[in-house]
């Protein structure tokens, strides 16, 4: 537990520093003056990436430089050409600490000179065009000419919203309001997840494989949004590549996770479309994950991974939410809340997130993907209140499984005071069946020697009433000592799942779990019912016996010797070696109302079943219960 909490908070404060930087600018006295946008510039395309800046503002090419103003589209890139100059004149300021703000601007690599001097540069070994930046600059360098060298591979290069000029400190605020939006989502959905994750973990194992999926989809979609904002490759540059990897990771994620989440949540889909779906989906993703990470091992993206992942993701989105959403509409159809619920988020979800990549191929893929983080919320909304509706469902059940237990219970309790009477006729007929056996002799005896024929008929008579006596006397030996009846052939795992789902509720009520490890093809032949009532006993003491954190493991194999060896072991109070010996006796009990009558029927239903039980503990440590039973042919 303590290992958990300490992975949670460094993840935590690893998050945290995340956002950190920012927050902590320095303070400096502001002039006050407003900010100014520069709302035009030039921009020439540049054949040599070799070009100097000084070659750029040689009067030479002063012909190749075309105006630009804020709001026209993106010029077309020539062919074979993959480098641009920018170039705009700096206003008259004054201001205490002045810096530029350049947002939108698309490129991998850029350099910023003024006075012909490098003031900024940014390369990068992955194919990530966003650039917001921020530049000091002084208040000597006003009316001067910034140029900037763009480098891309991509088919779009150039600027798209106006260069501000002001206070560096107001800047910096203005950057946050518009990037620290994505940031603040992304970390909280990453946090979230873990936290719903570190959650579950104590949750049944039934229920894990759903909600482990449903935070994969949250900490996927986390994952996404945070790796496409631009503010961690300005602040994080260094680590700029595997941030440009976090993408590709939630994305392969994402769609395999929704759909095991939906198999989970609503089956396997008609024809099995939904599992096929998710298993193709879980195919591929592994093979893209792997090829991710070797091109991140080996430090190079190839042109093929980015074409290839860009196509694959945008049609397993497209298809992906096709396919759920004939399927919802289907299982809407059908009347259930579940599916209805999901749809509306998802609907919300799938149709901003088709639509944007549709917008976006309409626009030759210069469009920036923001629409869709807005639609999430709605889509994590609906998952959120489905899971709610299956933990209240689950929590009726456990009542359900409780209100059965008390009954059960009634039955046990039952049970054993008719194993006391039982235990008492037993003690009664022993001890009077030896005097009549006697007695029956003598009267023999006598009845031989006698002449009278009278008191003949008398002797043969008080026999016969002996006999009737002996005969109540073998019936009562048989009552306390019943064999099994009904026997069939018992399948182990059947029978202990069975009482699994019974005692469930009553580990997690008393701050434990039950798990269950058992071999195939185990059988015994036995009485069901007998059997049930055997183990039942056993493990009720063990989960009475649990503290916080408890632990109950049942595994279920087959030994060396033909026999079928169930084990059920516990952390509880555990007993020391004279209780040990007392066990099985009847009236010993450890409990303040117990009456040690459910062991000694445990041992002898194994015992009759010609199997045998033997218990180890150690006190504080806990108990293990070793059941060994022939094992039967099917």
């Amino acid at each position: 537990m303590m290992k958990v909490l300490r992975k949670f908070l460094l993840i935590f404060v690893f998050l945290l520093c995340i956002v950190t930087p920012f927050f902590a600018t320095a303070s400096y006295a502001l002039s006050g003056a407003p900010n100014v946008e520069i709302t035009e510039w030039e921009m020439m395309w540049e054949a040599d990436p070799t070009s100097t800046v000084q070659n750029a503002a040689s009067s030479s090419r002063a012909g190749d430089w075309q105006p630009f103003s804020y709001g026209e589209k993106l010029p077309v890139k020539p062919e074979n050409i993959q480098s641009a100059w920018l170039r705009f004149q700096l206003p008259d300021y004054n201001l205490a600490r002045p810096a530029l703000l350049i947002s939108k601007l698309t490129a991998k690599d850029v350099s910023i000179f003024i006075d012909n001097k490098l003031v900024y540069e940014s390369k990068r070994n992955y194919p990530f065009n966003k650039n917001e930046i921020i530049l000091s600059v002084s208040e000597a360098e006003s009316n001067h000419m910034v140029y900037i060298l763009l480098h891309t591979a991509s088919d779009w290069l150039g600027l798209q919203k106006p260069i501000v000029v002001g206070e560096e400190q107001s800047l910096s605020m203005l950057f946050m309001k518009k990037e620290m939006f994505d940031v603040f989502i992304g970390a909280s959905l990453l946090i979230i997840s873990l936290a719903m994750l570190l959650c579950f973990i104590f949750l049944n194992k039934s229920y894990l494989e759903g909600l482990n999926s449903l935070c994969i989809i949250i900490f996927s979609i986390g994952l996404m949004i945070l790796s496409l904002s631009p503010y961690l490759h300005m602040v994080y540059k260094e680590y700029g590549f595997p941030i440009y990897f976090m993408f590709d990771m939630g994305s392969n994620l994402l769609m395999p996770s929704v759909f095991f989440f939906f198999e989970k949540i609503f089956g396997k889909g008609p024809y099995g479309l939904i599992a096929h779906f998710r298993r193709f989906l879980v195919v591929a993703s592994s093979v893209l994950i792997a090829w991710s990470l070797t091109l991140l091992f080996l430090g190079r993206i190839s042109k093929y991974y980015i074409s290839f992942t860009t196509m694959s993701f945008s049609g397993i989105i497209i298809v992906g939410n096709l396919i759920l959403l004939i399927y919802l509409t289907r299982l809407c159809l059908q009347k259930n809340k579940e599916a209805i619920i999901i749809t509306i988020g998802f609907c919300v979800f799938a149709g901003i997130g088709v639509l944007e990549v549709i917008w976006y191929f309409i626009n030759d893929m210069n469009y920036d993907l923001f629409l869709w983080k807005w639609g999430i919320f709605s889509f994590i909304a609906s998952l959120i209140i489905i899971l709610a509706r299956r933990i209240l469902h689950n929590y009726e059940q456990v009542v359900s499984y409780s209100k059965q237990l008390e009954v059960f219970n009634n039955e046990l309790q039952r049970s054993e005071k008719m194993e006391i009477i039982s235990q008492l006729a037993a003690s009664v007929a022993h001890e009077v069946r030896n005097p009549l056996q006697v007695t029956r002799g003598f009267l023999q005896l006598l009845g031989e020697k006698s002449t009278n024929d009278k008191e003949k008929g008398y002797m043969v008579l008080a026999i016969d009433e002996l006999d009737r006596a002996s005969d109540i006397i073998t019936d009562f030996l048989t009552f306390a000592k019943p064999q099994l009846e009904n026997t069939t052939l018992l399948n182990i795992a059947e029978e202990i799942k069975k009482i699994e789902a019974i005692l469930v509720p009553l580990a997690t009520m008393q701050g434990g779990v039950i798990k269950v490890d058992l071999g195939s093809d185990l059988y015994v032949r036995g009485n069901s019912s007998k059997f049930k009532q055997a183990l039942i006993n056993i493990i009720k003491n063990s989960i009475e016996a649990l503290h916080t954190e408890g632990f109950i493991i049942i595994r279920a194999y087959q030994d060396e010797s033909q026999n079928v060896v169930i084990c059920i072991k516990d952390n509880g109070e555990g007993m020391n070696e004279a209780d040990l010996k007392k066990l099985g006796e009847p009236y010993y009990s450890k409990k303040t109302k117990g009456t040690g009558l459910g062991l000694m029927v445990t041992f002898r239903i194994i015992e009759i079943m010609q199997g045998k039980v033997e218990f180890i503990s150690t006190k504080g440590v806990g108990t293990e219960a070793i059941i060994q039973i022939p094992l039967a042919k099917k």
